[in-house]
């Protein structure tokens, strides 16, 4: 049982920054995705999060112990052996990701950047028609993913007695164990820095008039663009 009279560092500052900063780019993107009035904001939070996922992929070689890849019991005997022990209620205690939680991460990095990158294809209008249902299928493939993480999550902390929501906001959780090499406070304002920065610039300079979007400088999102994808929608529809 964990100690509740010590803590460890677990979660450094940049992995809570990027998972708190994707999901809230990702769920926007969602419930933004089918609204035209909306689209530059759905288009900025997609480019957020695509860019949130290279940074992750980066910091999963160089950032501190338990946020790099090396650290993932990522063997399928790993993830068998653990998934059998939650269905005795006593699984194996890890102060890092678990097997299952590893393999969650691995797919949610695979789907935001393919599902992004199928949304940036269909946005220039490159590749074939069945692009726009390959990135709707992707999304809603993510959305589900994430609803099984939620669950994953209050489980674990139930079954292990803690509380892992706290943990990926403080950074500590309960018990000794392995601790991470620092906060890295400086490189977790760099990255807020640079996804407030690219907010920031993504909104036009005064003087522009009432009709112009504020997120016009994402992407140029003309009414002829909007107007070929109506006519290519009602061509299908046909």
């Amino acid at each position: 049982m964990n100690d509740p009279n010590h803590k460890t560092l677990v979660w450094d500052l940049p992995t809570r920054a990027f998972h708190w900063l994707l999901a809230a780019s990702f769920v926007g993107a969602f419930v933004t995705a089918d609204s035209e009035r909306l689209r530059d904001l759905h288009l900025l939070l997609g480019y957020s999060a695509a860019g949130l996922v290279t940074f992750r992929l980066l910091w999963g070689f160089v950032g501190t112990r338990h946020a790099r890849f090396a650290s993932f019991p990522l063997s399928s005997r790993a993830l068998v052996d653990y998934l059998k022990s939650l269905l005795t209620f006593s699984p194996r205690h890890y102060f890092g990701h678990n097997p299952a939680g590893s393999w969650a991460i691995v797919v949610m990095l695979l789907l935001v950047a393919t599902t992004a990158a199928s949304g940036w294809a269909q946005e220039v209008e490159i590749g074939p028609r069945w692009i726009e249902d390959l990135h709707e299928g992707l999304a809603n493939a993510t959305l589900a993913l994430v609803a099984v993480h939620v669950i994953a999550v209050i489980l674990s902390s139930l079954l292990h007695r803690e509380n892992l929501v706290r943990a990926m906001l403080t950074g500590y959780k309960p018990g000794a164990g392995p601790a991470a090499a620092g906060t890295r406070w400086f490189v977790a304002l760099l990255l807020v820095g640079a996804v407030g920065a690219f907010w920031v610039g993504a909104i036009p300079a005064p003087g522009f008039g009432a009709g112009h979007s504020i997120l016009r400088a994402t992407v140029t999102h003309s009414a002829a663009h909007s107007a070929r994808r109506a006519e290519r929608r009602g061509n299908d529809d046909d």
